[in-house]
């Protein structure tokens, strides 16, 4: 018997990836498919409280167990900037249309801000919270690395391109996909989850 559970997602990607990972005893449900449309909220000044608004807005209409994850970049040297704020760093995202120019002005913020600052350390970070009806779950991923001064790179999206992880001589965006969903933040989280739920079924 599968076991169904939703995923607070409208990313196709990420649902099939983590279909797989689970296997054939859970089924991923999108929110397309549980009927939902709209937006969900995200209010909250934290990733794991993000996460968890989202996975509880669900869970509270459809009473599915539920996941969702979120995901920031945070810079030493600018107190854990842009943090909750990474995808709309550099102001709203009307303002700038296609993701690209989105991604674009954020960057140029944050090199910006860092601008002469010898301390480049930060790190990737995804939370996941995962209710299921007893309880609320926590899994993080965390990679460290390094600010550069010049974007390098054409893979990925987001900060990748001036993002160095640790043990690495490029950036997110100079590695391929396959090489970085295996060392990636948000790989890592995903793990931690995918070990809990099998530990359910055993």
């Amino acid at each position: 018997m599968q076991h169904k559970i939703v995923f607070a997602t409208n990313n196709p990607h990420k649902l099939k990836e983590i279909q797989s990972l689970l296997g054939n005893h859970f089924q991923l449900l999108s929110l397309k498919e549980i009927g939902f449309e709209g937006d969900i909220p995200e209010n909250q000044t934290t990733l794991e409280g993000n996460a968890l608004e989202k996975a509880r807005y669900i869970f509270d209409k459809y009473a599915f167990p539920c996941f969702a994850d979120d995901t920031g970049l945070e810079v030493d040297a600018l107190g854990g900037e842009p943090g909750v704020y990474s995808a709309r760093y550099a102001g709203p995202l009307q303002n700038y249309g296609a993701e690209e120019k989105r991604s674009a002005a954020n960057i140029s913020k944050l090199l910006a801000k860092l601008s002469g600052n010898p301390n480049r350390n930060a790190r990737f970070r995804t939370v996941i919270a995962y209710l299921d009806g007893k309880e609320e779950h926590f899994f993080e991923g965390i990679v460290n690395g390094s600010i550069i001064d010049v974007r390098r790179g054409s893979e990925g999206f987001g900060y990748d391109p001036v993002f160095i992880p640790e043990g690495q001589t490029g950036t997110f965006a100079e590695i391929s996909l396959s090489e970085k969903n295996k060392i990636s933040h948000r790989a890592r989280a995903f793990a931690l989850f995918v070990e809990h739920m099998k530990r359910q079924k055993s």
